[in-house]
């Protein structure tokens, strides 16, 4: 399934039109559109703008499934970062990085974690 199909699962579930969704994030009204005529996923900078509206987390927007009923997924345990934490400043460092780079760290971050 893709991301767009499951953003618009949310939509339906909390009633929420394209329109303010488009407003609330800031994103086009035409991209959100586009999205689903086109059958595209956002943008990966845009995964948490869209996270924070819809009030979930990046893991249940992600998260492939072969469930089509997003309320299933919120069963599942997720932390929730407070925007003024440095955990969600260091997300947000991640999410800029390029592909390469975020390798690299995954891999330092693994080598830290084989330590203990």
């Amino acid at each position: 399934m893709l991301i767009s199909e499951r953003i618009y699962q949310y939509l339906e579930e909390r009633g929420m039109s394209q329109i303010e969704f488009a407003k609330r994030t800031g994103i086009s009204q035409s991209t959100v559109s586009d999205w689903r005529r086109k059958g595209t996923n956002p943008s990966a900078d845009k995964i948490m703008i869209i996270c924070d509206v819809l009030e979930i987390s990046p893991y249940e927007l992600l998260l492939e499934a072969d469930s089509k009923n997003p309320k299933e997924h919120r069963q599942m345990d997720y932390v929730v970062i407070d925007k003024n934490s440095r955990e969600y400043e260091l997300l947000q460092m991640y999410e800029r990085l390029e592909p390469g780079a975020r390798k690299r760290l995954e891999g330092y971050l693994q080598a830290l974690s084989d330590m203990e």
